[in-house]
């Protein structure tokens, strides 16, 4: 495969946020087509300018592409080792400070 295109597991691993090289690469564009277009407003997704750079929010690139992120939602279970806990005001479990089972 070429260098300007991207894996499912390469794109799901990308950071929070990436640089419009990478976005592009997503999209099958390469760095000059890819500023052209960002600076003309007509990126594949949603772009923001920082200074004289631009960046594109993980988020956004999957949904253009509709890949769906799994990882910004994971199951409570899978957090705690099988075992999903509530967290309130009263504490964990609805123990408060100083109770126990």
């Amino acid at each position: 495969m070429s260098d300007l295109h991207m894996q499912k597991d390469e794109l799901l691993a990308l950071p929070v946020s990436v640089d419009l090289t990478t976005a592009g690469r997503a999209f099958g564009l390469g760095r000059t087509r890819s500023y052209e277009l960002a600076r003309a407003g007509e990126f594949p997704c949603r772009v923001i300018p920082v200074g004289r750079k631009f960046r594109v929010p993980r988020s956004a690139l999957l949904e253009a592409l509709g890949i769906k992120d799994n990882s910004a939602d994971p199951e409570p279970a899978t957090l705690y080792g099988g075992a999903a806990v509530q967290v309130g005001c009263e504490g964990v479990n609805g123990l408060r400070r100083g109770e126990h089972d």
